[in-house]
């Protein structure tokens, strides 16, 4: 069985259609979609809509901290954020059946040895960034909590793909993977990977970023797949929305 990942859309029809049809010509047969349904891009309803069918198919979907946000806008500070920027905004867009689909969604699910979880396992509703080697111990020792059986942990919410694994020692180790290329994952050893954005790619290059978990191999590939950036960026200046949200597309960051 093949699972497509995918995470942080972030309102982007362009890159999201994009990643789709590429991991179904792939052979993909289950979906996960890893939350930050949206917030920046200009169309949360589309997305929002795109993923309540694929759920209706079988797919499985979590909350994003973006998700949320959307659902319950926090107050504004003083300096918002530019999550906060577009939150406001974002709930206005989404009917409130959109809202009570994104509000309903579970903060993790397991299935086997598999964790989804969109940030860190460790409180998951705290929206921890795994940036580290030392903020992939504490997931994946939660994942284990959570179920002795978890040897796969799989995320998103840091905008970038990057695989830890459990070596011989405690230690995690960091391994940054090469786009397309199957990596092993033996279950023998225990794995977190944060699989990266579809919608806002932040490691300099502006092509959507997904996974591809080949369960019967034990096989992880990190895709990058073009898109039409420019397109989302005409978007969401077309929705009056900060200049630096399209910008940011062709940039990646």
């Amino acid at each position: 069985m093949k699972l497509a990942l995918l995470s942080d859309i972030h309102s982007n029809v362009q890159a999201f259609d994009t990643c789709v049809a590429d991991a179904t010509a792939r052979g993909a047969t289950q979906f996960a979609l890893l939350g930050d349904f949206v917030g920046y891009g200009a169309n949360p309803s589309a997305i929002v809509q795109r993923v309540m069918t694929m759920v209706d198919a079988g797919a499985w979907a979590i909350k994003g901290n973006h998700d949320d946000m959307a659902c319950h806008v926090p107050t504004a500070t003083s300096v918002p954020t530019r999550g906060e920027i577009t939150a406001a905004w974002t709930h206005a867009q989404l009917s409130e059946s959109e809202r009570a689909f994104l509000d309903a969604l579970p903060l993790t699910h397991q299935d086997g040895s598999l964790l989804l979880v969109h940030a860190s396992a460790d409180s998951p509703e705290r929206w921890r960034y795994v940036y580290d080697a030392r903020g992939a111990a504490a997931s994946l020792a939660a994942a284990v909590g959570l179920s002795a059986d978890s040897r796969y942990v799989f995320g998103g919410h840091v905008h970038e793909q990057t695989l830890y694994y459990q070596g011989r020692g405690h230690d995690l180790l960091r391994f940054m993977p090469t786009p397309n290329v199957p990596i092993p994952l033996p279950p023998h050893r225990r794995w977190l990977a944060t699989i990266g954005s579809v919608g806002q790619p932040r490691d300099g290059r502006a092509e959507a970023m997904y996974a591809l978990f080949d369960r019967d191999a034990s096989a992880l590939t990190f895709v990058r797949v073009p898109y039409d950036h420019s397109a989302a960026a005409a978007a969401i200046r077309a929705a009056g929305l900060p200049d630096f949200f399209a910008d940011r597309l062709a940039r990646g960051e």
